[in-house]
């Protein structure tokens, strides 16, 4: 299995993460503070929008270490796992 080999795309995610984290927590004092339907769901939006967009760099990442790495796997191993891993985040 491959492991995010760059660090610049370990720190990429990691800020991502965090900013993730941030959002989600302003969510929580939105809810806790009783403010607007419609502005907790904007927030949870862009929440699920950061996290698809982390999702992608890490994809971005995992195809290029994997196909440009073979190993011991054929090409066409190497695609329908990386099309397993996609199906699971759309």
């Amino acid at each position: 299995m491959a492991q995010i080999a760059s660090s610049e795309v370990r720190i990429d995610l990691q800020h991502r993460l965090r900013r993730i984290e941030g959002q989600a927590r302003g969510v929580q004092r939105m809810i806790d503070e009783g403010r607007d339907c419609k502005a907790v769901l904007q927030q949870l939006a862009a929440i699920r929008s950061a996290a698809n967009q982390a999702s992608l760099v890490l994809v971005r990442s995992y195809a290029t270490q994997c196909l440009t790495q073979p190993g011991e796997q054929s090409l066409t191993e190497l695609v329908d796992d990386l099309v397993g891993v996609l199906a699971k985040i759309v």
